[in-house]
């Protein structure tokens, strides 16, 4: 990587390992704003009903690659959604059709979790295909009990479920999804090298306060929550730790605006249009831009065991200011950030 502090840095081009997309409609908005900065990205499955064969995958595939504008090199990786009933030799179709991973959502933890796994129990012999077949499994890491505080619920799911997880099938790559505690941090970091983890820019640079800022702020509300400002400062030390466990994953998740401001506002930060920007500004406020490159472009593609993409992205250090909103089908989708300047913009 070069980097002038003053001015610019120019890394190879990074992948996002947890994106959100949509489908129909919305494709035509979401998918360009990915794109342009991202040589590839791992798509969550919880579309309505969820992705779960390796026929639906591929069909989704095809309606994201004709979403992305032409002469764009970019790569949708195709995931599962794991659920209660997904019988152990859909794993081997999977493989072979090129899907990179299945997404663990406990049942009820966010947007169309629903179908969700209600016991890991019930899951074991698709785990051992997994396993088998070496294929990750990418973990929502939230217990859903009402009776645990929700600002616990990461910590409480790594002691139930994730340390048994792991004991039970050591040689299964787990990615914790979206960490937000001070806890996840560092059971990443001390765990085996199948562990690891995908942090969110908005995790990075908010703590909860900025939900509550001289009101309810809906654009910031997400799963897992915004968390207090030491266990942000726990992710900023682990993504610039220089530890290869932990790598980008934004976890863009578009809704129509209405539905964010709703009495009862859905989860998610839409921060796909200006992603790479916003991980820039939370690495340059802790003097870390040397260590961007590794976490967006190399930590991700070692895990996965996937080259290194070719190419690279220069962001310069410039204010601009995203717009309000980008049309989202029938509906407005409002991003992170829309009508603020951010410091950073990709060139």
């Amino acid at each position: 990587m070069s980097k002038d502090k003053t001015s610019s840095i120019t890394l190879t081009r990074p992948d996002d390992w947890h994106l959100h997309v949509r489908d129909g409609a919305a494709l035509q908005t979401v998918v360009p704003h990915t794109a342009a900065q991202f040589g590839r990205a791992i798509i969550m499955p919880n579309l309505k009903p969820p992705v779960t064969s390796a026929a639906q995958a591929l069909e989704y595939k095809a309606r994201i690659l004709a979403a992305t504008p032409t002469g764009t090199e970019f790569e949708p990786l195709m995931t599962l959604y794991l659920t209660d009933n997904l019988p152990p030799d859909e794993i081997q179709r999977a493989k072979e059709a090129g899907v990179v991973a299945l997404k663990l959502y406990p049942a009820g933890a966010t947007t169309n979790s629903d179908a969700g796994v209600s016991d890991l129990r019930k899951t074991y012999a698709t785990l051992e295909a997994m396993q088998r077949e070496g294929l990750p499994l990418l973990v929502h890491g939230e217990v859903t009990s009402p009776d645990i505080d929700l600002f616990d619920r990461e910590a409480v799911f790594i002691d139930q479920q994730l340390i048994p997880l792991r004991r039970d099938f050591p040689g299964l790559k787990i990615v914790m999804e979206h960490i937000t505690t001070r806890e996840a941090a560092q059971y990443v970091a001390s765990a085996d090298s199948f562990t690891a983890a995908t942090v969110t820019a908005h995790h990075l640079l908010y703590n909860r306060n900025a939900i509550f800022m001289g009101g309810i702020r809906p654009h910031y509300y997400c799963l897992p929550v915004l968390k207090r400002e030491t266990h942000r400062q726990a992710l900023i030390q682990a993504v610039t730790s220089g530890s290869a466990k932990f790598f980008l994953g934004t976890d863009s998740a578009p809704h129509p605006a209405h539905l964010k401001e709703h009495a009862t506002g859905c989860a998610g930060c839409y921060t796909a249009h200006a992603a790479m920007e916003l991980y820039a500004e939370a690495f340059d406020a802790s003097g870390a831009l040397d260590k961007l490159e590794a976490f967006a472009a190399f930590n991700g593609p070692a895990f996965y065991g996937l080259p290194r993409n070719t190419g690279s992205i220069t962001l310069q250090r410039q204010s601009w200011t995203p717009p309000e909103s980008f049309a989202f089908g029938d509906a407005e989708l409002k991003p992170l950030r829309s009508g603020e300047a951010l410091p950073w913009r990709l060139v």
